[in-house]
């Protein structure tokens, strides 16, 4: 499918007018965007009718991929009845109500309340503020420190970038205070010799050592993806998780989980944490809310959070134009329930989730670019390494991975790359001959890039 509109003037119109995210906006200028301007399932098409397989659900977000008439319809009936309005001055609107009744009906039952936002990086703005805000209300106001990784992601804005541990973001933005990080639980990048379950330990024990050296009647709370996304996909040791949360408990600190990518299936269960085991007390969503298709995020409160600011709070000063918006919610019932009645999740878990990653396991356990394969359900990474067995990495890892998704869109699949990993995160309802179409295109781009760097 081509538009009426040549691709360069697309390209000469952009250049002229944006300023892109997370690149070289000179060099990307001179390259030239790709203008893509359709999607079917997991499909794209360019202006010229190149066609991709996305292998990243756009970022992490259309779970129920693209073209959905379901979603697209309910977001023109809401535009029709009631496209806008607020829940300031003492109201509401069904759409949002019916929302939480189902986002609740799906969640685990020990959380009741939520803030809607616009995306993940609100989100996790709203969060700061309601975790130092329910300290506030029980009469500790001084613990107010957060506690994230090195290499998280939590968003782009100034708080967001603050609580992720991506150093090169701070460098640009400057930082807020009363944040800490941790080390990531990363541990195909660990030199020594500890198996997976001492590195997890050792990991998680960190955050002990950090909360006693801040003072626990300093710290609010601890943040983490269940894995990590932005930052490559990295699945922590199973006994990771199990002890971070014993630390939170034993010193009364909130274990806040961001589940904008993890959350509505990724994994195979509805929610992240729950596939990992744990228990938190906050929860941040996003992206596959409404599979993307309109922006819509939220905070997501436990009953003890949500009782202590409902009952003892009073006013609490937050709001934003957008929160809880009639056409996104309306979308994201749509989106949730299709998700639930078509058994998509169920799917996830038991059928092309166990296929996608037995296929990644077969065509790339004995790649010799290849050191190690981590993920589940519809979530996967591959660790590119010069060693497998010492777990040695390339020394130009990083170039190495960006040649490789390069490559990935010359051979119409679109895979993304962190550090010296390639990532994927299909959509949900994939087919097997889709996740073969993935894996074969992915195994031609790792094929091409092996060759080039001598390794094949």
């Amino acid at each position: 499918m081509t538009t009426s509109r040549e691709t360069r003037d697309y390209q000469a119109a952009d250049a002229a007018h944006h300023i892109h995210a997370f690149v070289d906006q000179k060099a990307l200028n001179d390259e030239g965007p790709r203008v893509m301007v359709r999607g079917d399932r997991l499909h794209l098409w360019d202006n010229d009718g190149r066609r991709y397989l996305d292998g990243m659900s756009g970022l992490w977000c259309t779970n129920l991929g693209y073209g959905r008439k379901d979603l697209n319809a309910a977001a023109s009936r809401q535009l029709e009845q009631l496209p806008y309005y607020n829940m300031f001055f003492h109201t509401t609107h069904p759409q949002v109500i019916e929302l939480s009744e189902l986002l609740f009906s799906l969640l685990p039952g020990h959380y009741s309340h939520a803030i809607y936002t616009n995306s993940g990086s609100e989100a996790n703005e709203v969060l700061i503020r309601t975790v130092r805000r329910y300290w506030q209300v029980l009469g500790k106001p001084e613990k107010k420190i957060m506690i994230g990784r090195w290499n998280g992601y939590h968003g782009s804005t100034l708080a967001a970038t603050a609580l992720g541990g991506m150093k090169f973001m701070h460098e640009m933005g400057g930082m807020i205070p009363d944040i800490a990080h941790i080390d990531e639980p990363y541990f195909f990048a660990h030199e020594g010799n500890l198996t997976p379950a001492e590195f997890g330990l050792r990991a998680a024990q960190q955050l002990e050592a950090k909360i006693l050296e801040l003072g626990a009647d300093k710290v609010a709370g601890f943040i983490a993806e269940p894995f990590q996304g932005a930052g490559g996909m990295i699945f922590p040791p199973e006994s990771y998780w199990p002890e971070i949360q014993r630390i939170c408990r034993k010193y009364d600190v909130l274990l806040c989980a961001d589940e904008v990518i993890g959350g509505f299936g990724r994994t195979g269960e509805w929610f992240a944490h729950e596939y990992f085991g744990f228990e938190p007390d906050t929860l941040s969503i996003a992206k596959g809310l409404t599979s993307g298709y309109i922006p819509m995020g939220g905070l997501i409160l436990s009953k003890k959070m949500a009782d202590v600011l409902v009952e003892q709070g009073g006013v609490f000063a937050h709001g934003l134009t957008y929160s809880g918006h009639p056409v996104a919610a309306a979308v994201a019932i749509a989106n949730l329930k299709a998700l639930r009645d078509e058994g998509v999740v169920t799917r996830v878990k038991d059928d092309i989730g166990p296929y996608l990653q037995q296929c990644l396991r077969e065509v790339f356990g004995n790649h010799p670019l290849v050191g190690d394969i981590q993920g589940t359900g519809m979530v996967a990474a591959l660790q590119l390494a010069e060693d497998k067995a010492t777990r040695k990495r390339f020394a130009n890892e990083n170039d190495m991975a960006w040649r490789c998704r390069t490559i990935g869109f010359e051979e119409g699949v679109i895979i993304r790359s962190t550090l010296g990993r390639m990532i994927m995160a299909p959509a949900l309802i994939a087919s097997r001959e889709e996740i073969d179409e993935l894996v074969g295109k992915t195994l031609k781009a790792v094929d091409r890039t092996a060759q080039e760097y001598g390794r094949l």
